[in-house]
């Protein structure tokens, strides 16, 4: 198996397991069984479990902004495109491996005083800000510079509490009782 191959099935595999199991409940040992790779092979591209986390955060944020832009996007322009990360968690809530918010799964699993999977996650949540904040800036001519981060931020909160709510109590009405309050703040 190449390097790269074998970098990218680790990844995947910590993933998988990470997202369906959780951080602290997924054991190196148990990604190398499932990885079918040998112990050596995975420390050979990553020094510790946090270095793993790291690359599932990232691996699964690149995928995550990449396919809801694009999917956004494709809406008619205006306020579909907004709305559109709406529908976009109501397809994932659909999907049989929705399981919430992986970053949400993974801060509260580590310690308050690590930063360095803190500041990934952080990191991450202000690149979907950013992401909703140039759908707004696209898409409502009449709003005013000084109020689009503002409005960004309130989709922000309204996107994540339909995740949490909606894996907590497992139906998709948070995620329509979001996108209708969405509706209403965005005219």
């Amino acid at each position: 198996m190449k390097h790269s191959e074998a970098k990218s099935r680790i990844i995947e595999t910590a993933s998988s397991l990470f997202y369906k199991n959780g951080y602290n409940s997924t054991g190196i040992n148990e990604i190398i069984s499932e990885a079918g790779i040998a112990k050596a092979t995975l420390y050979n591209h990553f020094k510790s479990k946090e270095d793993i986390c790291l690359a599932y955060l990232r691996f699964k944020d690149t995928r995550f902004i990449k396919d809801i832009e694009t999917f956004a996007t494709t809406k008619p322009k205006g306020k579909k495109q907004i709305l559109a990360i709406f529908d976009f968690l109501q397809l994932f809530f659909q999907a049989k491996d929705f399981n919430g918010c992986w970053c949400i799964k993974t801060v509260s699993e580590i310690p308050k005083d690590n930063e360095v999977i803190r500041n990934e996650i952080q990191k991450q949540k202000n690149s979907f800000i950013q992401l909703i904040e140039k759908l707004v800036t696209n898409n409502l001519e009449k709003i005013k510079t000084e109020d689009i981060s503002s409005l960004s931020r309130k989709i922000y909160l309204l996107y994540e509490s339909a995740v949490s709510e909606s894996h907590l109590h497992q139906v998709d009405w948070p995620i329509k009782e979001a996108k209708h309050l969405c509706s209403k703040i965005i005219r």
